[in-house]
């Protein structure tokens, strides 16, 4: 309780302080000639959101390319030691199944996510509005659920026990009810299927998000366009793939790229399964595992920079994309 009204303390604080703030840049403005106010306006008013990028994304991420080329003693002070944290990076035996880990995530996950809340969406849109709403319902709730959680409820479903002991994981129930053995998933590495396993867990978290999104665009498609279809013969799929997906792309495309970033820098599935253990680890894993457990604070940033050189990109032709199709309309 105590820390739930500290919260709320914070809240209402921030919120204030933000508002005061504001009044007091909205206050100087109209002291200003027409003129200058008419100019400087915009940047007085975005300028402390700016501020606050600044001091809480631009710096950190300096900071981290500046340390990745550092070595970092005990008493805090730091030496220059140029690439050779990223050399002692690269060395580590788990750094080629750490690459193939994070491409097997950001090839597969996006993809399925996509593609299974972009069903959903279709479907539920098809249902009528009751049905609809309590498909979409279920379908969003893992949204609310954080990643830890979600974690430790797919935990259950993959446990483990004995042969000849009752499965509480409903994977080995089943298996065991086909005639398997009781299997411990998350150690067979054979076609990483480990890892594969764990995406279940981000597509399930994310699907709900792909549909909302999805969902809202199909209802965006005009009318006319799929009467058309329908006068000229047009299949049910042929209308989906050739007249409403089209339209749809550029909706579908920031979603993908939205979640493609969250798989770059999957971090809590992976902690909260396997620890990066049985080839599981990926680049948030490595740099959890070399700042806060090994104290390798070079190692880690130069784990950090390689990610961010890995996300920056797609970051980039996202915004890109965006302005694109924002011009188009």
């Amino acid at each position: 309780m105590k820390d739930l009204l500290t919260a709320l303390q914070a809240v209402v604080a921030g919120i204030a302080i933000t508002a005061f703030i504001y009044w007091i840049l909205n206050f100087l403005l109209h002291l200003l000639p027409e003129k200058a106010k008419r100019r400087i306006e915009p940047y007085v008013f975005i300028g402390p959101v700016l501020l606050l990028i600044g001091l809480f994304v631009i710096w950190p991420t300096l900071q981290s390319i500046r340390l990745s080329f550092m070595e970092e003693a005990i008493d805090g002070s730091t030496t220059w030691v140029g690439l050779q944290n990223f050399r002692d990076l690269i060395a580590e035996d788990y750094f080629a199944d750490m690459l193939i880990n994070n491409l097997m995530w950001i090839a597969i996950v996006p993809v399925l996510t996509v593609a299974i809340g972009l069903a959903i969406a279709q479907f539920s849109n098809n249902v009528g509005p009751r049905a609809e709403k309590v498909f979409k319902s279920i379908f969003f709730m893992p949204m609310t659920i954080s990643f830890v959680s979600a974690a430790v409820i797919w935990r259950y479903m993959y446990a483990y026990a004995p042969e000849g002991q009752n499965q509480v994981g409903i994977f080995n129930a089943i298996w065991v009810k086909l005639g398997g053995t009781p299997q411990t998933w998350f150690q067979i590495e054979a076609f990483k299927l480990n890892n594969l396993l764990l995406m279940v867990i981000l597509i399930w978290l994310s699907a709900g998000y792909a549909m909302v999104l999805l969902s809202a665009a199909i209802k965006s498609v005009p009318e006319d366009t799929l009467e058309a279809g329908r006068v000229d013969g047009a299949s049910t799929g042929q209308i989906f793939f050739k007249i409403i997906l089209p339209q749809i792309w550029p909706t579908a495309i920031a979603v993908f790229i939205t979640i493609l970033i969250g798989a770059m820098k999957v971090f809590d599935i992976v902690l909260a399964m396997t620890g990066g253990n049985y080839n599981t680890t990926v680049l948030a894993q490595t740099f959890y595992l070399e700042y806060f457990i090994y104290g390798n604070t070079g190692k880690a940033m130069a784990a950090v920079v390689i990610l961010i050189f890995a996300v920056v990109p797609v970051m980039i032709y996202q915004v890109r994309h965006y302005r694109k199709t924002e011009s188009a309309r």
